[in-house]
């Protein structure tokens, strides 16, 4: 096996034999981790006659002549097919909004230009196509929000509320929503709420979903929906009044108590409503029949992931089930799905009462004033054992996992232990899956947040199991998938945003901004080539601005250097390594404070006060000229720890930390609206400057 096959087969497959590292340094993948690789792309590479089979399996599934379901282009542009059919070619074209147009292709064997976005429908030498012809850009967050626009961003496991039974919920969300609009703020970021594993409370990372179609059934708020008689009911039939009032106090999220807790309660609450004569059954049954096929087979796979146990009992990856069940279509699913209709229809009631939860706290957001509302958090991809990979097995690569090289924000790398899209079953299936999620994160929002919006471009993919340093970069359709979310974007009116931080590879932020997707720039990591902090002037008008992120320190714990302390006791660092970083951290702290001395100078007391630093950080963002600032809750209220550490699972509390008080009102502690009136003040200045 001679190494220019394999980097041949490499490059055939979207392969990035060579790359740059977030250092600017040339690096070059090896020989064994592009084999690796390989062969978790079903592409066998063990020789050369191997290799050559493999070219051949790809050259048939990407044939230039062979027409695929869907094409993409953008509004206003003539469309070559060319390599498909002869100039003049006769096709009849129906708009999405039900007009036709006949015609013949020119002689470059063009279409003739469509003016307006929408997936319309192309009927050609008797074959049927669907082109998706994309706006120009996303609507921008001036065109929605206006031009001087502020948010918060929240965990929403952990907001609080009287009865919430130890987990943030949707009627908390809906007050916190209400309190941020009664400071001004135009958007409100939410983490994740995608789908998790019913059947395994320990696995409760919003970032390690089972499936990003479908929602967290945990965060629903049953009373919102079926009122509270129902679910008083259900409490004293499930004897959790004590327990739930227990789980209301802790500081800490017990994940396992509480998905235990609520799967009662709501097991309790169907079985009632199961009974009839329900009110709301009618929304109920509209709910799930618009859900189709996607719903049905998430439910599916959740009746099948709690019956299919392993021999000890626990819940098993469906590759693990038996044959029969490995795949939704099969006679044996549709048997099952029959046999357990009770099961499959509780897990739709269950998305019934998120989706409708979601639906209330986004109407509740804009009937208070925000312009934009919710701003969802797509993440990267999904557990491989998921109900995503199971139900989109065609789209997704579950033999590899997705992560991320040694960069700036972790110097050992990362293997998140989640799956991607496959690149060729997106085309070969005409994006279906990629539609749809982008669909379902937009449902009930004004916008949606990328996790690693560098995975539009490429990705890094390792074998499962492997280290991160055993990864390669697999590239994307991006000018497809970017015309994708800028016509869904579009068709809701809602604003994109996308987490450029890491390893960015050259060109995709120029092309981010082209599309009007706003990167995102931290307050920490805004520095130029010497290390010294940018003044606002600096800061694109390309990106939004924010002082932190979920996985970093917030302001008190960075100024306190207590991310060092953490990361010497869970072993990331060393204790030997604390002085240097500390002097190194020393450096930073004194480049802070003259950057905030020169910027927020109207900031009274001592800046070295973490209350006082943090008032200066949201002023010193509020004036810079992005177009949108986010200013994460644990800023706003001047908290030490941060949500998430990467890398860690057991040694640091990630995903589990509680906010100190009432969603209703916890904004209205008074350094925390000051602090947010010094933001919203700031943006007025910034864009007052602006056009000066």
């Amino acid at each position: 096996m001679s190494d220019e096959r394999l980097n041949r087969l490499a490059q055939a497959a979207g392969l990035s034999i060579d790359w740059v590292d977030a250092d600017g340094r040339d690096q070059r993948v090896t020989s064994d981790v592009l084999h690796a690789v390989l062969n978790g792309l079903g592409l066998n590479a063990d020789s050369d006659a191997e290799i050559e089979r493999s070219l051949e399996k790809l050259k048939a599934g990407d044939s230039a002549s062979s027409l695929p379901p869907l094409l993409t282009l953008d509004q206003g542009v003539a469309l070559e097919l060319g390599q498909y059919f002869e100039p003049s070619t006769r096709y009849s074209l129906e708009l999405e909004d039900g007009h036709r147009d006949n015609g013949t292709l020119d002689e470059q064997a063009r279409l003739a230009v469509i003016d307006v976005p929408g997936y319309h429908r192309l009927e050609i030498a008797g074959q049927h196509i669907t082109l998706a012809v994309a706006p120009h850009a996303c609507p921008s967050v001036e065109d929605v929000a206006g031009p001087n626009a502020w948010g918060l961003t929240v965990q929403l496991y952990g907001l609080r509320r009287p009865g919430d039974g130890g987990l943030g919920d949707t009627l908390a969300l809906e007050a916190m929503a209400r309190n941020a609009a009664a400071h001004g703020a135009d958007a409100l970021g939410i983490s994740p709420v995608h789908a998790m594993f019913t059947g395994n409370s320990s696995q409760y990372s919003p970032y390690s979903p089972s499936s990003r179609l479908f929602y967290n059934v945990l965060h629903s708020a049953p009373e919102a929906i079926l009122g509270d008689t129902p679910l008083r009911i259900a409490i004293d039939s499930c004897g959790l009044a004590e327990e739930l009032q227990r789980l209301e106090k802790l500081e800490l999220i017990d994940w396992e108590a509480v998905s235990k807790a609520r799967q009662c309660l709501l097991r309790t609450l169907y079985d009632d409503f199961a009974t009839g004569g329900n009110a709301q059954q009618a929304d109920f049954d509209s709910f799930r029949q618009a859900g189709g096929e996607a719903l049905e087979n998430h439910c599916r796979f959740e009746a099948l992931h709690a019956n299919l146990l392993s021999p000890e009992g626990y819940p098993q990856h469906w590759r693990d089930w038996p044959e029969e069940y490995r795949t939704p279509q099969s006679p044996a699913v549709e048997q099952f799905a029959k046999e357990h209709a009770n099961e499959v229809s509780y897990y739709a009631f269950c998305q019934w009462l998120i989706a409708r939860g979601l639906e209330r706290a986004q109407t509740a957001a804009r009937s208070a004033g925000m312009k934009i509302g919710l701003i969802s958090d797509l993440a990267v991809g999904a557990d491989g054992g998921g109900s995503q990979a199971w139900s989109r097995q065609e789209e997704v690569l579950a033999a590899l996992s997705v992560g991320a090289p040694p960069d700036i924000i972790n110097r050992q790398g990362q293997n998140w232990g989640i799956s991607a899209f496959s690149p060729w079953g997106l085309k070969a299936n005409g994006y279906r899956a990629f539609i749809e999620m982008v669909r379902a994160n937009l449902a009930h929002a004004g916008g949606m947040r990328i996790d690693h919006v560098m995975g539009l471009m490429r990705l890094w993919v390792m074998p499962a199991g492997a280290g991160p340093t055993e990864g390669v970069y697999l590239n994307y359709p991006f000018d497809d998938l970017l015309r994708l979310l800028s016509l869904e974007a579009w068709r809701r009116n809602a604003v994109v945003l996308g987490e450029d931080l890491g390893t960015v590879p050259e060109g995709l932020r120029e092309k981010l901004a082209a599309r009007g997707l706003l990167g995102m720039r931290v307050l920490f990591f805004e520095r130029d080539n010497h290390g010294n902090f940018k003044s606002p002037m600096q800061w694109p008008r390309s990106a939004l601005a924010t002082s932190t992120t979920h996985d970093l320190p917030t302001i008190h714990g960075w100024w306190q250097c207590h991310d060092i302390d953490w990361r010497i006791r869970v072993g990331q660092h060393q204790e030997h390594e604390r002085p240097k970083q500390l002097e190194e951290r020393e450096r930073e702290r004194a480049g802070l404070l003259r950057l905030l001395r020169e910027y927020a100078p109207d900031i009274q007391g001592d800046l070295a006060d973490p209350e006082v630093l943090a008032n200066a950080c949201a002023a010193f963002l509020g004036r810079t000229p992005a177009p949108l600032v986010l200013f994460p809750i644990e800023d706003a209220l001047c908290l030490l720890e941060q949500p998430n550490m990467p890398g860690i699972v057991d040694t640091h509390p990630n995903w589990r930390r509680r906010y100190p008080g009432d969603s209703a009102s916890l904004l209205d502690d008074p350094a925390c609206a000051r602090r947010l009136k010094i933001l919203a003040d700031a943006r007025k200045q910034a864009i007052g400057s602006e056009h000066r």
